[in-house]
């Protein structure tokens, strides 16, 4: 699932390579137009793609949250894909992840949730691995700019949800992103309702 808020140049670049992408290949792309883009979704409907690619048009912007779960459920229609995943629409990709990404839920039945290392445009680590939002640390955060809160080996309460890998039966279960939250904390709030209810958030180390 994918969502444009007038990323076209961006879209058609990610598009590209997740098309190019070898084994495992994809079996659906859920595109979703959350502002008009009608020159974009014509070019896009015009192209043969490696999976099925469905270009949905909001009639009126929705959240973040929202987008999403109604991906998830148009999927669903068709019987659903056992992993779902939530993508930015500026990510860029270092090799095919979603094999390594999927070998994790192989190997732990535990695994709702399972993210990527993510790099800047520099190649430095991302500050995408946070512990539960409390004042002090928004504190250190904010005002002593103290962003990294995370140390060596320890698990994150929550990430970012620029790339996240879902199981199906643990988003469905948690009724998907909390519509309340129309943009921004829908993924500390998934995070933590994932965790919960017994689901494990999975990093995969070589996952770029």
């Amino acid at each position: 699932s994918i969502v444009s808020h007038g990323h076209g140049p961006q879209i058609e670049a990610l598009l590209a390579e997740l098309a190019g992408l070898g084994e495992p290949r994809l079996r659906r792309v859920i595109l979703t137009l959350n502002l008009p883009e009608p020159a974009l979704a014509a070019r896009l409907r015009g192209r043969g793609w490696p999976f099925r690619l469905d270009v949905a048009e909001n009639p009126a912007p929705a959240g973040f949250g929202a987008n999403h779960n109604r991906a998830f459920g148009l999927d669903g229609q068709d019987g659903g894909s056992p992993l779902f995943a939530v993508l930015n629409p500026d990510l860029r990709l270092r090799a095919n992840p979603f094999g390594i990404m999927a070998a994790v839920f192989e190997r732990d039945p535990h695994a709702g949730a399972v993210y990527p290392l993510q790099l800047d445009a520099a190649g430095r680590p991302q500050d995408s691995q946070r512990l539960l939002p409390t004042p002090a640390r928004l504190l250190a955060r904010h005002l002593l700019r103290r962003p990294a809160e995370v140390g060596e080996g320890q698990a994150p309460d929550w990430v970012n949800a620029a790339f996240l890998l879902l199981r199906r039966g643990a988003y469905a279960g948690l009724h998907g992103f909390d519509e309340g939250f129309h943009m921004y904390c829908e993924d500390v709030d998934l995070c933590l309702r994932l965790q919960l209810a017994g689901w494990a958030l999975r990093p995969a180390a070589g996952a770029t």
